[in-house]
């Protein structure tokens, strides 16, 4: 067996259980397995040039001096307004550099040229194939989810996966591309759960994830994202990964819009990791969206990007120089936001979770709407809930 398996195998066995639970919930996407640290066995008691040296090692550490600049500075927009009118006044200001910050969205909206390309009845549903396109050089693909005998039109929630399958995966496609009886895998079906609900379900698939991958990736698999190199390039061109997907849930609102099925007055999102990424960052920027549900991301970024290895489609250049994740929260105000947490989240420590909501808290309290912010913390980890989520849905889309 090559040593490189012999050496992960240990790994999984030794090391933390917080490495093993996230493994094991989400084994088949090799793109979230490479985001893990990778530790080869240690074959003896030398560690480097300075193992016998008296030093301060701690000013050897790459992620402590990424620490301690974080300690050395406050983000120069974090919200310190006292009254509505000057938090909308901050909001206004924060959500122009946001979109900076992302690499800027394009000048105008190019035509959809939407076409269904499938239609097909379920027994409570009926689910489209849907293509758009976003801007130039660059399609969407979705499923649509509307619920069967709507006597009106309906709320929609635009449905955004993590790291996985993509969009199949939340809509009850297994791996081989037939319709699952159980709602498995860390996503739960949720734009299925939705549909149940009574919503209209927009599953998008996220740039670089199932079907809008690199070739290189779908050879490897349909766990295997590209993001990178794609999040790499973006980078290259001053822009971000969560810009580009930020501005595929912007359209697919647009989309969205020309469905007489749909209450346009009553859009939302939901998320679950990198998803929970673009659904935080869509409402913040999207004043469309009534409510967003955010699961298995809200945290500070200084307890879980700062701190631990992530996808490289989570980066913003600069963004800690201006805001934390918390500020986000507060462009969401006063419309709707929901946080999930799993207790035991390795990626998404509940520590910095509950720092980051109590933040947010403060905010929304600015506002006056504090009942528009709702949180549910759970016994499990990097895993969809939902439970809590679709109630403050119920009552607040």
């Amino acid at each position: 067996m090559p040593k490189r398996k012999i050496a992960r195998r240990r790994f999984l066995k030794q090391g933390s259980a917080a490495a093993a639970l996230v493994a094991s919930q989400l084994a088949a996407s090799e793109s979230f397995a490479e985001s893990l640290p990778f530790v080869e066995e240690v074959q003896s008691s030398y560690q480097g040039a300075l193992n016998d040296l008296t030093v301060n090692d701690r000013q050897f550490d790459s992620q402590q001096f990424s620490l301690s600049l974080y300690e050395e500075h406050k983000p120069s927009m974090s919200f310190a307004a006292k009254t509505e009118k000057s938090a909308r006044l901050w909001q206004k200001r924060v959500r122009g550099k946001v979109v900076e910050l992302l690499g800027g969205f394009p000048q105008k909206r190019i035509a959809l040229q939407a076409k269904v390309l499938e239609k097909k009845d379920f027994k409570d549903y009926t689910r489209e194939k849907i293509i758009f396109q976003s801007r130039e050089n660059l399609t969407v693909f979705g499923y649509l989810l509307l619920p069967q005998n709507a006597s009106s039109a309906v709320p929609a929630i635009v449905c955004l996966p993590g790291h996985g399958r993509g969009c199949d995966d939340i809509v009850g496609i297994d791996e081989n591309g037939k319709q699952r009886e159980t709602k498995t895998g860390y996503a739960k079906d949720f734009a299925l759960q939705a549909v149940e609900q009574g919503y209209a379900a927009f599953a998008i698939e996220q740039l670089a994830f199932g079907c809008r991958r690199d070739e290189a990736a779908r050879k490897k698999g349909g766990g295997q994202s590209s993001c990178q190199p794609s999040a790499g390039a973006a980078l290259l061109f001053g822009q971000t990964m969560i810009g580009w997907r930020v501005w595929d849930v912007i359209r697919a609102i647009d989309f969205l819009q020309t469905r007489r099925e749909i209450d346009q007055t009553r859009i939302a999102t939901i998320g679950i990791s990198g998803g929970g990424t673009v659904s935080l960052f869509s409402a913040a920027l999207d004043e469309r969206i009534k409510v967003s549900v955010v699961s298995g991301y809200f945290n500070t970024f200084r307890d879980c990007i700062v701190s631990l290895s992530h996808c490289i489609d989570n980066y913003v250049p600069g963004i800690l120089n201006y805001v934390e994740m918390y500020d986000l929260a507060g462009l969401v105000a006063p419309r709707g936001l929901f946080i999930e947490s799993g207790m035991k989240d390795p990626i998404f420590p509940i520590d910095g979770s509950r720092k980051a909501f109590k933040h947010a808290t403060t905010i929304y309290a600015a506002f006056g709407t504090p009942e528009m912010l709702g949180q549910e913390i759970f016994d499990d980890g990097h895993v969809f809930y939902g439970k809590g989520a679709f109630e403050f849905l119920k009552n607040r889309l």
